[in-house]
C-alpha cells in the first residue's frame, strides 16, 4: 500500500488518471473559499475529504434554520445556537479530516480585506451570493495570477465557470456588467432545492481538485450549466468571448479592488439602522420585488419606497437601490440581508 499519510486517499489514488503525485500535490495546496453557504459547505467538505492540506473558508453571516435543508456542514443545535457559519462548518470539517488544516474566519470579504483571504493560496473557489463579490475576486484573480471556479444556483439551475488567467475569458468577458439591484431573483425571493447545490458544487470541486493536481490539459473551460428539473446539461463554448478591451483581463482596470466600483454600507448615526449604497445608482422595479417579497413579511409600497417588515427588521429600498435596514447595526448582516433580497 502506500505511507501511512496517505492510506486513507488509496481509492482516489487507485483512479488512473490521479495517482500518487497528484495526492502529494494536493496536500501541499492551499485554498480560499470565500463563502459557507449551499455551494461553500458542500465544496469544503469534498476538499477537505480530498485532502487539500489548508483550507481557509471566510464567510460572514450565521446559520439559520432555513439553510439546512441545502447547507451540509450544519445542524439544528449550530442553527438554535446561531453560530457563524465558517465556525460551525471548520468544527465538522476538522473532524472529518485532522490531517487537513482549516482556518475559519468570520469577516465579510471586501476590496480592503482581500488580500489578506486570498494573496498566498493556489486557488480561489466561489461560494458567494451576490454579483459584486464574484467581481472583486474575478479582478483579485486577475491582477495576482491566481485561478479561480465561479459558480452560482437559484431554483434547480446552476452555472460553473473556471478562470485560469492568461488562458481563458474572464468573468467580465462574461458577464461586463453586474445585473443592477433587484433586476434578478435570489434564493430568498426565487427558491433553491438543495439537489442542485450538490451538483454544482461537485462540478466545481472536481475542477478544483484537477487544477491543483495541475491536470492542465483535463480542466473544463467551457461554462457548465445544469438545470435538474427539467433536466437539461450544456457546455457551451466561451473561448470566442474573450474580449480585446475587457477592462480587467485586458486593460488591468481593476476597478473592483478600488472604490469606484463597491457598494457602501454605514450605521446610521443614533440609530440601530444601516444604510447600504450600490456601487452606482439604479432603478428598482417596486412592483416585480414586492410580489417577491409577499411571503417574507408585511410589504409596504409608495412612489417613494418600498418597505418589508419582519420581526427581526426592516428593510426600505429607495428607487436609486439605496436601503436603509432598521433594527440591526451589524454591517455585515446588513450586507447580507440586502445580497438575498435585492440583489447584485
Amino acid at each position: 500500500m502506500f505511507s501511512d499519510h496517505l492510506d486513507r486517499y488509496a481509492r482516489q489514488i487507485s483512479y488512473p488518471s490521479f495517482g500518487v503525485e497528484s495526492q502529494q500535490r494536493l496536500l501541499t495546496s492551499r485554498i480560499f473559499i470565500c463563502g459557507c453557504g449551499a455551494l461553500g459547505t458542500t465544496l469544503a467538505n469534498h476538499l477537505v475529504r480530498a485532502g487539500v492540506g489548508f483550507v481557509r473558508i471566510v464567510d460572514r453571516d450565521l446559520v439559520d434554520e432555513v439553510n439546512l435543508h441545502r447547507q451540509i456542514l450544519f445542524e439544528e443545535s449550530d442553527a438554535a445556537q446561531s453560530l457563524p457559519k465558517a465556525v460551525a462548518a471548520a468544527e465538522r470539517l476538522r473532524r472529518v479530516n485532522s490531517q487537513v488544516f482549516v482556518e475559519s474566519i468570520v469577516a465579510d470579504v471586501r476590496a480592503n480585506n482581500i488580500q489578506q483571504f486570498a494573496s498566498d493560496v493556489d486557488l480561489i473557489l466561489d461560494g458567494s451570493d451576490n454579483f459584486e463579490t464574484r467581481f472583486l475576486l474575478n479582478d483579485f484573480s486577475l491582477k495576482y495570477n491566481i485561478p479561480w471556479i465561479s459558480a452560482a444556483c437559484l431554483g434547480t439551475q446552476g452555472q460553473v465557470l473556471a478562470i485560469i488567467p492568461g488562458r481563458t475569458p474572464c468573468l467580465r468577458c462574461v458577464i461586463p456588467e453586474p445585473p443592477l439591484p433587484g433586476s434578478v431573483p435570489t434564493c430568498e425571493t426565487a427558491g433553491i432545492l438543495g439537489p442542485i447545490v450538490g451538483v454544482i458544487a461537485s462540478i466545481q470541486a472536481m475542477e478544483a481538485i484537477k487544477i491543483l493536481a495541475h491536470k492542465w490539459e483535463a480542466v473544463i473551460t467551457d461554462l457548465i450549466s445544469v438545470n435538474l428539473w427539467p433536466f437539461r446539461i450544456y457546455q457551451i463554448a466561451i473561448s470566442n468571448l474573450k474580449e480585446p478591451n475587457c477592462p480587467a483581463c485586458q486593460l488591468g482596470q481593476y476597478e473592483y479592488l478600488s472604490s469606484t466600483r463597491i457598494s457602501r454600507a454605514a450605521v446610521l448615526c443614533g440609530q440601530q439602522s444601516v444604510q447600504i449604497r450600490p456601487p452606482a445608482p439604479a432603478k428598482c422595479d417596486f412592483e416585480q420585488l414586492s410580489q417577491q417579497w409577499e411571503s417574507l413579511g408585511v410589504v409596504e409600497q409608495s412612489p417613494f419606497f418600498l418597505r418589508l417588515r419582519t420581526p427581526q427588521w426592516t428593510l426600505t429600498l429607495f428607487p436609486d437601490g439605496r436601503a436603509i435596514i432598521a433594527g440591526i447595526n451589524d454591517v455585515s448582516l446588513a450586507r447580507s440581508i440586502y445580497a438575498r433580497l435585492v440583489g447584485t
